[in-house]
């Protein structure tokens, strides 16, 4: 649990400040979440272990737990496990982290409870995930060539850029306290990706990050339905007793 919440920490230490730091007029977009939906699950692990997990680790989840979400041992060693890793290893990261801290300026941060930890005052963690990965744009006096528009000056590149294409933001200039801040109006699309939807490939990985960052949930919710019908069925089954009982004693 200490590592657990550690990792937490550090994922909001790098990934913090984003609220804060966001471009003016930046909303976050509403991730359509459905941790029960085993397709979407399975195609969002997919783009994880394809697009996260070279530079950031999972290092608190096992890749035999995907049998969970319904993809057999066999299905995890063929498409989920590119390393000499075994299945029930934890998923951690290909990147070397001496590499990637003179490559981003840090180590990526674990992303194993990132969902829990990036809620806010704009919405839930899956909400902001959803609007970060899709607000990426061409930045070339940034080291990496990326920037965005949520997390201005963020020091990691768009992984998701050759699905998504390039667009680039729209600001206009206003007077705010005296000073002139750029406001963000939307997007212009400049290249189209190689993804026929791409918010549909974005919200599955959104929905695989949330599902990681506890896996029990699912469960969770069917005992405690199952606790609350038995509960129900336990209090009429206790008031028809009291009645019966109180109608011999009057």
């Amino acid at each position: 649990m200490k590592k657990i919440l550690l990792g937490a920490w550090a994922s909001l230490a790098l990934l913090g400040g984003a609220q804060a730091a966001g471009a003016e007029g930046v909303s976050w977009q509403k991730a359509k979440v459905a941790t029960n939906d085993l397709a979407s699950l399975q195609r969002g692990a997919k783009l994880f272990v394809n697009y996260c997990l070279n530079c950031h680790s999972a290092a608190f989840m096992r890749y035999n737990r995907l049998t969970d979400i319904g993809l057999s041992e066999k299905d995890i060693k063929d498409y989920m496990v590119f390393t000499s890793a075994k299945v029930g290893d934890t998923m951690v990261a290909a990147i070397d982290p001496h590499d990637a801290k003179k490559w981003f300026g840090a180590n990526p941060p674990d992303l194993t409870v990132i969902a829990r930890s990036r809620a806010g005052h704009g919405g839930t963690g899956a909400d902001y995930l959803y609007t970060f990965l899709r607000s990426f744009y061409r930045d070339a006096n940034r080291p990496t060539g990326w920037n965005n528009v949520l997390y201005p000056n963020v020091g990691m590149p768009n992984p998701l850029w050759e699905m998504q294409g390039e667009h680039e933001p729209i600001f206009e200039k206003v007077s705010a306290h005296g000073q002139e801040v750029s406001v963000f109006k939307g997007w212009k699309q400049v290249s189209p990706g190689t993804s026929a939807n791409f918010d549909r490939d974005v919200n599955d990985l959104v929905n695989y990050l949330t599902w990681m960052a506890e896996p029990a949930q699912n469960t969770r919710v069917r005992i405690g339905v199952a606790v609350m019908l038995f509960l129900l069925v336990l209090s009429f089954m206790f008031w028809r007793l009291n009645k019966a009982y109180w109608k011999e004693v009057e």
